[in-house]
């Protein structure tokens, strides 16, 4: 039974679609059956995908919508290890059903108050929906007066969050841009470290 986590922000911009990419690579190291479902008109991860070269690992990939979404949800949920949905930039019929499927949604959010104000409305979907969420923040900076402010208010009201972060690193942009994760295309470096200690810690996650 696969581990469904969807990876859900109502802001554009937050690196939703970078986090699901580098996750689904992470989290099918070491053989594991990985999923990656875009379901952001967007199609960010379609195009990534397309970038993928043969040799990178095996990562099986759909961009199912409407009535064919839960489908693939239901379908993929037998078979694989994990399912990752990138989920639409607004809370449509699509968005509801992945979060609505979702053993766990990551909501990435940059430190910012107004990305913070921005990600309520996602919140509000998981709450709706009855599903566990948790707080990724991404493209941290190693100090600074604005990720204190957030990282305070964020404790403040007593939100869920990862605790580990995703810096503001140029490595994961070059390795969208090649349509890989950091993991396969800086293996060794703080970006890659990052992700494969995110994908440690969700790998404690169960299924539904």
């Amino acid at each position: 039974m696969a581990i469904i986590i969807a990876v859900a922000q109502q802001k554009g911009g937050a690196g939703k679609s970078t986090l699901a990419a580098n996750l689904a690579v992470a989290l099918g190291a070491g053989g594991k059956k990985v999923v990656l479902l875009d379901t952001d008109p967007q199609q960010s991860l379609a195009r990534w995908h397309g970038l993928r070269a043969e040799g990178a690992a095996p990562l099986t990939f759909e961009s199912p919508s409407g009535w064919r979404l839960a489908g693939a949800i239901d379908r993929h949920r037998k078979t694989a290890d994990y399912v990752v949905l990138d989920t639409p930039p607004h809370a449509d019929t699509d968005a509801r059903i992945a979060v609505r499927a979702a053993d766990l949604v990551l909501i990435p959010l940059q430190p910012s108050l107004p990305d913070l104000w921005a990600a309520e409305a996602t919140i509000r979907l998981a709450e709706e929906e009855k599903r566990p969420y948790r707080i990724v923040l991404n493209r941290m900076p190693p100090t600074g007066r604005l990720r204190d402010v957030v990282t305070a208010e964020l404790a403040r009201r007593k939100a869920p969050v990862m605790k580990e972060t995703l810096g503001n690193r140029s490595a994961f942009a070059t390795a969208f841009a090649l349509g890989l994760g950091v993991t396969e295309s800086s293996p060794r470096s703080a970006a890659a470290a990052e992700v494969k200690a995110l994908a440690s810690s969700l790998q404690r996650v169960k299924a539904q």
